[in-house]
């Protein structure tokens, strides 16, 4: 692979020491939305809703049903 001249010199000191600093610095992500409410929650009040449906449906039955004597 050529090698690309650039127009800047590396100058490595012939005394003393070389440090380099690394400052660790924030990386921003992409938040994350979370839903209001959980899936199993909203299959609980699904479930509980459907429950009450059916014990108005029986209600309404046995009500509209004529009593026999």
């Amino acid at each position: 692979m050529p090698e690309v001249k650039s127009m800047f010199r590396e100058v490595l000191p012939k005394q003393g020491q070389l440090s380099l600093e690394d400052v660790p610095t924030m990386v921003l992500c992409k938040p994350k939305l979370l839903p209001l409410k959980s899936v199993t929650l909203e299959k609980l009040e699904k479930m509980q809703l459907e429950a009450q449906e059916a014990i108005r449906q029986q209600e309404l039955a046995q009500k509209d049903k004529p009593e026999s004597l």
